[in-house]
C-alpha cells in the first residue's frame, strides 16, 4: 500500500512546443515565418512571480497546435538584448511578462501581465 507521503507528484510539464529565442538573428527568421503562419513571442522574466503566474496560466490553458501557431520563449534575464531588438524591430514597448502575436512581419496583438491568455490569443488568430 502506498502512503500519502510516497505518492509521486503529477508531471505538469508544459504542453506548449516552446522554441527558445536565444539570438538576435532569429528575429528575421520569425519575421519571415510570420508571412506563412502566425508566430508568437512570450517574453518571460524568470525572477518575477507575476511573469511565472502568466506563464503557468498560458501553459495550463494551451490547446493550440504548432500548425496554428509557432511560439517562441524569450528568457529576459539571459537575453535582454533580444528584447531590446524586438522593441526596435517591431515598434512595441517592452513589458514583462509580455506576449506578441506577429503576422505578415508585424505585431498585430500584444498583451502583458494578467492580460496574457490563450483564449485572447486564439481570438486574434482568426
Amino acid at each position: 500500500m502506498m502512503s500519502w507521503f510516497s505518492k509521486k507528484k503529477e508531471d505538469k510539464s508544459s504542453n506548449i512546443a516552446w522554441v527558445n529565442l536565444e539570438n538576435v538573428e532569429e528575429l528575421e527568421k520569425i519575421k519571415a515565418l510570420s508571412n506563412e503562419k502566425p508566430v508568437a513571442i512570450f517574453k518571460h522574466s524568470t525572477r518575477c512571480s507575476i511573469s511565472s503566474m502568466a506563464k503557468s496560466k498560458l501553459e495550463r490553458d494551451w490547446d493550440l497546435t504548432t500548425d496554428e501557431l509557432t511560439i517562441y520563449y524569450l528568457d529576459l534575464i539571459q537575453f535582454r538584448t533580444i528584447s531590446n531588438e524586438i522593441e526596435s524591430l517591431f515598434s512595441v514597448e517592452h513589458q514583462s511578462p509580455q506576449i506578441l502575436l506577429i503576422k505578415n512581419g508585424e505585431v498585430t496583438y500584444q498583451a502583458s501581465h494578467s492580460g496574457i491568455s490563450t483564449s485572447e490569443l486564439k481570438k486574434q488568430l482568426v
